[in-house]
């Protein structure tokens, strides 16, 4: 339905209170990892696909974007980002974001201090899943 909930619990998952009210009253919110599409009646949600091929990964020019070979997540030392943004031109999904405060990428990460992603627990129609190969995925 496009409600954008998934959208808040994951700026609230990555916030530093972890409260929902502190986080957009108190903080300086973090960024979403996911964004949400609507057009219509038909809306989805955005989120990095842990690809297979990370062409995100094969266009750092720092090594700051990753594949973990043991569990296939992509993702991003925020340390070693030079704000170029080269992931971005290279990522099939346009799943990735810009923090213009910090010069570096922020993208999906799968709430790893989670049991389940904050997006895929919060959402009120159940639309999204964590797929068999860890993704998260709109449910059709």
């Amino acid at each position: 339905m496009g409600c954008g909930i998934c959208r808040i619990c994951c700026q609230v998952s990555h916030s530093n209170s972890k409260d929902i009210i502190k986080t957009f009253k108190e903080e300086a919110s973090p960024l979403p990892r996911i964004r949400v599409e609507r057009k219509a009646e038909v809306s989805f949600v955005i989120q990095c696909q842990h690809c297979d091929e990370p062409w995100c990964v094969y266009s750092c020019l720092t090594g700051a974007m990753q594949k973990d070979p043991v569990t296939g997540i992509v993702s991003v030392d925020s340390e070693k980002c030079m704000g170029c943004w080269t992931c971005i031109v290279a990522c099939p999904n346009g799943a990735l974001t810009r923090d213009m405060v910090n010069k570096s990428i922020v993208k999906c990460d799968l709430c790893p201090d989670l049991a389940t992603p904050a997006c895929v627990a919060n959402c009120p129609n159940s639309a999204l899943a964590v797929v068999d190969d860890g993704i998260v995925a709109t449910k059709a």
